[in-house]
């Protein structure tokens, strides 16, 4: 293939270890930085983000001859915002002529561009995503490079290359990471070099594996039902034969169970996490399960010298697949910072709530509320329906008012079309139902409402509808 000369300004598609191709411009780099040794590339600017970077000329295609194959292969929201991006640039550069043509040259003031972080290919931002065989990053001179302000100090890690973080201080004393978009969809992150280990591939694990293994975590995969392995390690995940195996051979190893017997069995019983546990190891406890739970987990792991965090899920099977989970986590804030690229791949936001316990006290309490009003919505419905009302004009009437939600609208529609897949199981939300309860109850606080709606999701279960979605409550009111 002929060699491609390009030039300061040039307009291209970037390429950076398994990262999809990105649009830049090459420009010239700042002066107090040096081209890496023995490669040839350019150092290129690039649209829709704050990045910088050395890419070598081999992954470098000009923009306009390649930029409809880009576009075919590319279909994330950022992406689309950074081509919008290179549009509105080349509309401006045309503007800028025409004007320079008309009135002669400008002698405005130019205002000048904001710092930016400087990523060489070879930087730890994207060791994770090069072949293991290749020579450690770490032995390049050229190792980091940033351009900050002054008023700027050095970040105690690196930021994502298409997505930034903010950090929000509660009066509570909680911390939200927040992405600022979901990372699965539309974006891409830097990957931990920690090995990561994942017990438990149903509806919310599934997900979150995907997700991980797309942003290039390394991750090893272990399930009760093993064939459920296959598809993650068609997909470049690790087998673990046992738990403990797993978390033996990982530095950090999530678990996501359906009920507090699970999670307990899964540290506690024949080749359990707790025999793979060892000085350093982190555990990270995924399920929605009751406080006590986590208290006796998280004992049983700092005996052994491991680290205990909490990290329970909000969302769906959905939700799960598409990366925009909320976490919820307490314990050890050291593991929530460890964990900081897998919850950015898993979720679109994540929060620290401090002391173990309290993540799953928060959970049971949102999961509550959750559950009480999808069985209110199909009290609703069916009440409509027994007054001889439209229950497609209920539904309407009720997305154009303040209770109007996506989750409101998809799960009435899915009664009104008798679609009751599960996007999170009935027999799981009374079960958080049923453990709200208890909770209400250790702390001598009434839970009425959570109470009849846990009888409704007990008659539902009796008429074999556990394992459907949680709208599946509606069939309670119509048998």
């Amino acid at each position: 293939m002929a060699t491609v000369h390009l030039r300061i300004g040039d307009l291209v598609w970037g390429k950076l270890g398994r990262y999809p191709p990105w649009p830049g411009k090459v420009v010239s780099p700042p002066k107090d930085l040096k081209k890496p040794r023995g490669k040839k590339c350019h150092f290129v600017k690039f649209f829709g983000t704050e990045d910088h970077a050395w890419i070598k000329v081999e992954q470098l295609k000009p923009y306009h001859a390649h930029k409809e194959e880009m576009i075919k292969i590319n279909k994330g929201k950022r992406f689309q915002q950074a081509v919008d991006a290179v549009e509105d640039f080349l509309k401006k550069a045309k503007g800028k002529e025409q004007n320079s043509e008309g009135k002669g040259d400008s002698k405005g003031k130019r205002t000048p561009n904001k710092p930016l972080k400087i990523l060489e290919e070879d930087d730890e931002d994207l060791s994770a995503l090069k072949d293991p065989s290749e020579k450690p990053v770490k032995d390049d001179p050229h190792f980091h490079h940033f351009l900050l302000s002054q008023s700027e100090k050095p970040a105690s890690s690196m930021e994502p290359i298409s997505k930034r973080l903010k950090v929000i201080e509660e009066v509570t004393g909680s911390t939200s990471i927040q992405a600022a978009d979901s990372t699965a969809i539309n974006g891409s992150i830097t990957p931990t070099d920690k090995r990561i280990g994942f017990l438990g591939l149903g509806l919310m694990g599934s997900g979150i594996v995907s997700n991980l293994l797309k942003m290039g975590h390394v991750v090893t995969v272990w399930n009760r039902t093993a064939e459920k392995c296959d598809l993650f390690i068609q997909e470049g995940a690790r087998l673990g034969r046992t738990p403990a195996e797993v978390a033996s051979m990982c530095d950090i190893t999530f678990s996501c169970v359906s009920d507090p017997k699970a999670a307990r069995d899964l540290v506690l019983g024949p080749s359990g996490v707790l025999q793979g546990i060892r000085p350093g190891k982190c555990y990270v406890e995924m399920s929605t399960v009751d406080p006590e739970t986590i208290t006796e987990l998280s004992q049983v792991i700092t005996s052994r010298g491991g680290r205990f965090l909490e990290a329970p899920v909000a969302g769906s099977q959905q939700l799960s697949n598409d990366g925009m989970l909320v976490i919820l986590a307490a314990g050890d804030r050291t593991v929530y910072e460890d964990c900081s690229s897998c919850f950015q791949a898993m979720g679109k936001t994540s929060f620290f709530l401090g002391e173990a316990g309290n993540a799953a006290r928060m959970m049971l309490i949102l999961n509550m509320v959750q559950g009480s009003f999808m069985a209110t919505i199909a009290e609703g419905l069916t009440l409509a329906q027994a007054t001889g009302q439209s229950q497609q004009t209920f539904l309407d009437i009720l997305c154009q008012g303040q209770m109007a939600s996506t989750f409101v609208d998809q799960k009435c529609q899915n009664i009104l079309q008798g679609n009751f897949k599960p996007d999170y199981y009935l027999k799981h939300i009374q079960k958080d139902l049923r453990l709200a309860i208890s909770m209400g109850d250790m702390a001598n606080h009434p839970t009425p409402m959570a109470a009849a709606a846990n009888e409704v999701y007990k008659r539902a279960k009796a008429l074999d509808q556990s394992d459907n979605d949680i709208s599946a409550v509606y069939r309670a009111y119509i048998h």
